[in-house]
């Protein structure tokens, strides 16, 4: 469901209608195998790209993920707690009322510690 370009778009914890379901691809599992949920509510074009928005839920669990050279995303945990994971070892954690921007080009890993609903925008 995607809302008019005029119009202004509330995000909840409880969104309505059914999510897109998916899993992280077999190659970029390191633990479980998490059931992914996306309410996405704007895919729209920008002069020289796209952006995503929406709510996401998701299972426990850890993937390796990897930002396109031009994709970045801001996202807000509304319920339980991740980490992001970088490369050198480092990691974010974040829980309810925070939120974490992932940079350009980052490649890491994304853990779901509790069972987590977040909203996020990708601009790619």
């Amino acid at each position: 469901m995607n809302a008019p370009a005029h119009r202004l778009i509330k995000l909840t914890a409880q969104p309505a209608g059914t999510p897109a379901t998916d899993h992280p691809k077999p190659e970029r599992l390191v633990r479980g195998n998490p059931l992914r949920e996306t309410w996405n509510r704007v895919d729209a074009a920008l002069p020289a790209g796209q952006v995503f928005c929406g709510v996401w839920r998701c299972e426990p669990g850890r993937w390796r993920i990897a930002m396109g050279e031009t994709e970045r995303e801001l996202f807000t945990v509304l319920l339980g707690r991740c980490r992001v994971h970088d490369a050198l070892g480092g990691f974010e954690e974040v829980g309810p009322g925070e939120g974490l921007y992932i940079p350009p080009g980052f490649a890491g890993e994304f853990e779901v510690l509790e069972h987590l609903t977040k909203t996020y925008m990708i601009a790619e």
